[in-house]
């Protein structure tokens, strides 16, 4: 019978690499707890129109990349393709903004998009998601940059880079966008495909394409920046003021538009110098209009979102680190000791050390080895014998030294391993 493997672009997250996982979502929900955010968990299935409506009609995403599918209701509904626009339904649904004027919010989990697979890139993805919205001041933009550069470097990623523009607002924009049109149009016979449809539509998404010859078509292109309104200037010149005040280094890069049609204001990256062509690690922005075309009230957002197959790639964290090794093994002999292996081992686990026991190793060389190999720091041995004396030899494995101990009392054997760790419980 032919085996069943998985979906082309789904990937399997395995022990050892898991661990990994573990440690950065870790890292991230004290640190987003430490800046005032909560975690929020939305589903994965939401109705398309969300995705329309949010994301925008003309975006790749939506155009082709959707998982979108009709029900037995004749309902549309798609896999999420990205967490914004579900947070926002969800904050929405549940009136968040009659209970916190700003609401600081996080997701962690699977996000879908049918693109080709690459090296780094699958049709399940995982991000670390933070939004905040009903506030427009320019400080929230620096604090969730501040936010995003002290996570990475918590989790030791190095050769970063912040990269920050400003898309300008519905004032400003339109100017900008018919002087690119403009410009773009002699460039047309230069753009891909879908740039040269594109142009038509919505000119500033080909600002993001990563075709060589459209790259090369807007290197002299009009920037934004020259066509802001005061407000918008403004804002970005505060958001600039208050990156530095942590002298965190950052470049203004005048051709960044981000991949979605919400943006306004503020837009930034990270990248990283380890990484190819795409080489955002977590990027973000404004979007103080996109609660209101959600059906919300007019109130104005930021958020980002960071890629975790990326990150995991960048984190230098050996995952064999990150495994926890068994504070106890049991090795035992005989029947008679293997109920009461089984017996003690879960005991001691429901007090919280973590127990190991073999359950096919015959020989105590055999079971000794498989204790030394899983780093375990103390093996009780007993057999058969030994239980009906009623003690067993507890072996410190990084000593050698083994002393012999009663099996009358299990309190009083866990305590003996707690103060020989000296750590109290070990999970």
């Amino acid at each position: 019978m032919e085996k069943i493997t998985a979906v082309r672009g789904f990937k399997d997250i395995m022990p050892g690499e898991s661990e990994k996982w573990q440690y950065i979502e870790t890292v991230a929900r004290d640190i987003f707890a430490s800046f005032g955010f909560q975690e929020i968990r939305v589903p994965i299935l939401e109705k398309t129109d969300l995705f329309r409506r949010g994301i925008g009609e003309t975006t790749d995403i939506v155009e082709k990349e959707m998982y979108t599918f009709t029900d037995r209701a004749d309902e549309s509904l798609s896999l999420r393709p990205e967490a914004t626009a579900s947070v926002i339904r969800a904050y929405i649904e549940h009136s968040l903004h009659q209970t916190e004027p700003v609401s600081k919010l996080f997701t962690i989990g699977p996000m879908f998009r049918r693109e080709r697979p690459q090296k780094g890139r699958f049709r399940q993805f995982h991000q670390i998601n933070a939004e905040v919205l009903g506030t427009e001041d320019p400080a929230i933009d620096a604090e969730l940059m501040l936010l995003v550069v002290h996570f990475l470097k918590s989790v030791e990623v190095e050769e970063i880079e912040l990269q920050i523009n400003t898309l300008g607002c519905p004032k400003c924009r339109p100017k900008f966008r018919a002087r690119i049109q403009e410009y773009l149009l002699e460039k047309e016979p230069e753009l891909c495909g879908d740039c040269a449809r594109r142009l038509r539509t919505n000119p500033l998404r080909i600002f993001d394409c990563k075709v060589d010859s459209c790259r090369k078509a807007i290197e002299s292109a009009p920037a934004l920046l020259d066509d802001l309104c005061p407000e918008c200037r403004g804002h970005f010149e505060k958001v600039k003021e208050y990156i530095g005040i942590f002298d965190i280094p950052f470049k203004v890069n005048p051709k960044m538009v981000r991949g979605l049609d919400y943006y306004t204001r503020t837009a930034f990256e990270v990248v990283s110098k380890s990484l190819g062509s795409q080489n955002a690690v977590a990027g973000g922005g404004r979007y103080d209009n996109l609660v209101r075309e959600l059906g919300g009230p007019d109130v104005p957002g930021i958020g980002f979102a960071i890629g975790l197959e990326r990150l995991a790639s960048l984190a230098p964290k050996d995952p064999r680190e990150l495994v926890g090794r068994p504070c106890l093994f049991i090795a035992a002999l005989g029947d008679v000791a293997r109920f009461w292996a089984f017996t003690l081992c879960n005991y001691f686990r429901m007090l919280g050390i973590r127990t190991e026991l073999s359950h096919y190793e015959k020989s105590l060389k055999s079971q000794m080895k498989r204790s030394d190999k899983m780093g375990s720091r103390f093996t009780l041995i007993l057999g058969d014998k030994e239980v009906a004396e009623k003690k067993a030899g507890l072996r410190d494995m990084e000593s050698g030294v083994q002393e012999e101990i009663s099996l009358e009392n299990f309190d009083r054997i866990a305590e003996i391993i707690y103060n020989k760790m000296g750590e109290g419980k070990i999970a």
